[in-house]
């Protein structure tokens, strides 16, 4: 057996560790056909790819029930997965000041398609809500040989009827229940102040838009004339146009710069501000905001943070939110899981979950295994996701694993139930239990 199919064998064997018999079995088979690439073959149909990674019809047949019937849920198998990187391998998480990130992201798998789904998420390239199921990641940042990888803490499902907002809500309030000691709850700028401050987010950093705003924390000096001001002064970071005329930014508290990469990011911040829509009182939650000009980019960067750090540290805390990224990334380009052909509602919230997981453990692997070489043309190979999945495409999982222990099949009589299309016709004549 190969370095790359015997430690992944062993990795999918302690995610299934706490599945029941029979189930587990079921489970790696499924987990393997998408490490292999099984997916990109069959265009996201779970049938094909099963039988494209070499499955017989009654192991394909079992992986699908185990997908929608099986007796599992993805929380056991995060945590399962946390511990076997946790002991395994040399990751450590990321940490600035004493501060460790963890990042929140929200994305979505598209099914415009399908049929008595109601869930609907804003897709960008059509800048539009488009049909699909959700998923809201929470994820450690830290380091692996060199590399920044995300190691997921929880995955929430977007149930029907559940849009952007709803799940947003619920992620944040979950990473706050659930922050540790000395973790800061990162965001993009799907997410804002008023957000953190709703789900009581004990330290976070969020970007924030260009013509963001903000007001002091204290009254301004009181006019002759009018009634006596409730609301501090208006703080803007940056200059903004309205109605052909220029609204200057405001003198900004501090100013400063770091070296960062061989260059200079020149650094403006605010101090204890409030939200616009709050007035003047003591027991408001204040918070800071940072304008980052970087160089390298045309936009500065504009992030708002309720901890004490150095600018530095911030901004580098932000930038470890995008290892997040990676894991739908995989998920979906690299493992062919952005097409999905399952229906029943109860595969259409693991299935995706279960790709999410099975791109972490395929990114996770490439990053602790050595370099694969694509080809004799690949003479400085790196530890990419694409080049271990090529080498486990061309692994046959029936002759590299035998089934021993407690990963086995499952000996049940099932000669009398009915397959194929009886058995879907079967299903859908039995009445659903109330």
């Amino acid at each position: 057996m190969s370095t790359a199919s015997e430690r992944t064998i062993q990795a999918l064997e302690q995610v299934v560790k706490d599945v029941p018999v029979g189930t587990d079995l079921a489970l790696v088979h499924l987990l393997w056909a998408m490490l292999s690439g099984a997916f990109l073959h069959s265009r996201g149909a779970v049938f094909g790819a099963l039988q494209w990674a070499g499955f017989e019809p009654c192991e394909i047949r079992r992986s699908w029930r185990a997908l929608r019937q099986g007796a599992w849920s993805i929380e056991p198998l995060i945590q399962s997965w946390r511990a076997y990187v946790l002991s395994r391998t040399p990751w450590q998480p990321r940490s600035y000041e004493g501060y460790t990130p963890q990042s929140i992201d929200v994305t979505a798998f598209w099914r415009p398609r399908l049929q008595g789904w109601t869930g609907k998420f804003f897709y960008r390239l059509a800048n539009r809500a488009i049909k699909g199921v959700g998923l809201a990641l929470i994820a450690q940042v830290g380091n692996l040989d060199g590399q920044r990888i995300a190691l997921p803490k929880h995955i929430i499902c977007a149930g029907q009827g559940m849009n952007d907002q709803a799940l947003k809500q619920q992620a944040l309030q979950w990473a706050s229940d659930h922050l540790g000691e000395h973790e800061v709850a990162i965001h993009d700028a799907g997410a804002s102040v008023a957000d953190m401050q709703e789900a009581h987010m004990k330290r976070y950093v969020v970007r924030t838009d260009l013509n963001c705003a903000a007001r002091r924390n204290h009254l301004p000096a009181r006019k002759r004339q009018g009634r006596p001001p409730e609301y501090g002064q208006k703080v803007r970071p940056l200059p903004r146009s309205w109605k052909n005329r220029t609204i200057a930014a405001t003198k900004p508290d501090f100013t400063t710069s770091f070296p960062f990469d061989g260059r200079t990011v020149e650094v403006k911040g605010w101090r204890n501000l409030v939200r616009t829509d709050q007035k003047v009182a003591v027991d408001n939650e204040t918070f800071f905001i940072f304008v980052f000009s970087d160089p390298l980019y045309r936009k500065p960067l504009v992030l708002s943070t309720n901890i004490v750090a150095q600018p530095q540290s911030i901004f580098c805390l932000y930038l470890d939110r995008w290892p997040i990224e990676q894991i739908p990334l995989a998920a979906k380009q690299m493992l062919g899981l952005h097409r999905q052909f399952v229906f029943a509602e109860a595969s259409c919230l693991r299935l995706p979950a279960l790709a999410l997981l099975a791109g972490n453990i395929l990114t996770f692997l490439a990053a602790a295994l050595p370099a694969f070489p694509t080809g004799f043309w690949d003479r400085q190979p790196k530890k990419t996701p694409g080049r271990l999945r090529r080498v486990l495409a061309q692994t046959d999982f029936s002759k590299e694993y035998a089934c021993h222990g407690q990963l086995r099949k499952k000996e049940s009589v099932t000669d009398h139930l009915p397959k194929g299309i009886q058995a879907h016709r079967r299903h859908k004549a039995i009445p659903k239990p109330v």
